[in-house]
């Protein structure tokens, strides 16, 4: 079975200021403070939410 791709994300903005399903979205990658990383699995939805925030995190690294 192949390993599974997993990307590495950094929340740079805090969602203050933004809409609610914002906020909801940087919660429901995994993020609780600023400057966090997470290491998500690469998957279309999950790229779709990192889409969705682009503006407030940062992909380091897609391996």
């Amino acid at each position: 079975m192949a390993a599974k791709k997993t990307m590495m994300v950094r929340q740079i903005k805090s969602g203050i200021g933004y809409s609610k399903d914002q906020k909801a979205t940087l919660k429901g990658l995994g993020f609780r403070r600023l400057n966090q990383v997470v290491e998500l699995e690469d998957t279309p939805a999950i790229r779709g939410m990192v889409n969705k925030v682009r503006h407030l995190v940062r992909i380091e690294s897609g391996e």
